[in-house]
């Protein structure tokens, strides 16, 4: 059948997919005592984050070191054969060791071992084999075992380094939540592209905060048709303190009108939504954003911790700025 090739490679694709989901599932319920420690270790610790493997293990532990290097916790990759020809220097005593392995029992990994134990530096092991002499010198064990390989015959590292990877982004958001690494931290760090530019603009730095519209509350709806037309379909209500007290938008208008043929007379106080949703100066755009998407809506007044309007923010301008 000519269409047979084509399953076959797509059930051996599903196939694969199944067993490293099951290798990261039953991960869930092996979280406990040695993972609370592996984070408090990482978290505590005054030093970097020394991390290691061999083989596909060492990619494992590169990937590990970059998620928690660009979350805010500096983190270099060790090759532990490196290690013993100069590159064991870098190692200091108020580190903390990463150590990936499979077997837990890899001959390249011993020396890095005894050195790091020399050091004192503390191991969080994550391994396949809790077990194993890796496993029995680490201060905080992970469990990332497999049953079985992706691969045929059971030979390639499939669902093995795909259950490290997922316990390592465990334990980096142990981290990040111990540490209370928030969005502005992100962005910090991740200055350039199109991810630095999300995570850098703010609602102050796209808001219309000069010559906007806005009525008090005793205005009429006739009031409302030039600035909806201005502000493209949101007008916000402020009282004689300049307070917000809501808004009225196109849509208000549209449902009035089908609604009272005195549309025109009627006070924006009886129409207006009240305690509507808003903005401030300083969070993210990409925030905003979310907050519109969410309920629906084009603009968001901006408020001061007091209530007092400063400006609009348009989604069109957030869009156009980069924070989405």
């Amino acid at each position: 059948m000519p269409n047979a090739p084509d399953a076959q490679l797509i059930e051996v694709g599903r196939r694969v997919l199944e067993v490293e989901a099951q290798a990261v599932s039953v991960l869930r319920d092996r979280l406990g005592e040695d993972f609370v420690r592996a984070c408090r270790l990482v978290a505590d610790g005054t030093g970097r984050v020394v991390a290691s493997g061999v083989g596909k293990s060492g990619h494992v532990a590169r990937k590990i070191a970059a998620t928690l290097t660009s979350t805010g916790t500096p983190a270099i990759f060790l090759h532990p054969v490196e290690a013993l020809h100069g590159d064991l220097g870098v190692v200091q005593p108020e580190d903390v060791a990463l150590v990936v392995s499979k077997s837990g029992d890899a001959a390249e990994l011993g020396g890095l071992v005894d050195h790091l134990l020399r050091l004192r530096v503390p191991i969080v092991a994550l391994v396949g084999c809790v077990s194993s002499p890796l496993g029995s010198h680490a201060a905080a064990v992970l469990d990332c075992s497999v049953g079985e390989e992706a691969s045929p015959m059971d030979l390639v590292p499939t669902a093995s380094t795909t259950a490290s990877l997922a316990m390592g982004d465990a334990l980096a958001m142990g981290v990040l939540d111990l540490k209370g690494f928030k969005v502005e931290d992100f962005a910090a760090l991740h200055p350039g592209g199109a991810l630095g530019r999300k995570l850098s603009v703010r609602v102050a730095d796209v808001m219309i905060s000069d010559d906007y519209p806005w009525l008090l509350e005793d205005a009429s709806m006739r009031d409302t048709i030039a600035p909806l037309a201005q502000m493209r379909g949101t007008v916000p209500i402020i009282d004689a303190a300049r307070r917000l007290v809501g808004v009225v938008t196109s849509g208000d208008l549209t449902r009035l009108m089908e609604q009272d043929a005195g549309f025109l007379e009627r006070r924006v106080a009886d129409v207006m939504t009240r305690e509507p949703k808003t903005a401030c100066t300083q969070e993210l755009g990409a925030a905003a954003v979310s907050r519109m998407e969410e309920h629906g809506v084009m603009a968001l007044p901006v408020v001061e911790h007091d209530g007092r309007l400063v400006g609009v923010v348009h989604l069109h301008d957030l869009m156009k700025s980069g924070a989405v």
